[in-house]
């Protein structure tokens, strides 16, 4: 396992942080913490985990990730509800980019026990 911190931001080696979301050793407890791993899914160019973590009624039937995109940190602005004691929550993040930044109030959901991602609305 690398010693380098997860793309996710948090001061942890990415296998025992997102990595484990990834391989599907673990799920993600928390809506935060599904956001975090798909932002790192976006990094390290997974596009099942992120089909896989997306609600079946939002999903898009395929995802091209461009391997050019350099993202380059993930500040989490606010998070509502999203817990173990919640079916639905929201996290409100900036994704910071070679070139500029994505500010984004996104909305996650619970099924079958599992957090997954609805929808966002960008923000100005």
């Amino acid at each position: 396992m690398s010693t380098r911190s997860c793309p996710c931001g948090l001061l942890v080696a990415y296998g025992d942080c997102c990595g484990r979301y990834h391989s599907g050793t673990a799920s993600a407890p928390t809506a935060e913490a599904l956001m975090r791993s798909r932002y790192s899914a976006f990094v390290k160019g997974d596009a099942g985990y992120l089909l896989r973590t997306w609600h079946p009624r939002t999903r898009p039937g395929t995802l091209e990730l461009d391997p050019r995109m350099r993202w380059t940190g993930l500040e989490i602005l606010d998070t509502s509800d999203g817990s173990a004691f919640h079916s639905g929550g929201t996290v409100e993040f900036r994704a910071s980019y070679r070139g500029g930044s994505l500010h984004e109030r996104s909305r996650f959901e619970r099924v079958g026990g599992a957090w997954v991602y609805v929808d966002g609305e960008f923000l100005p």
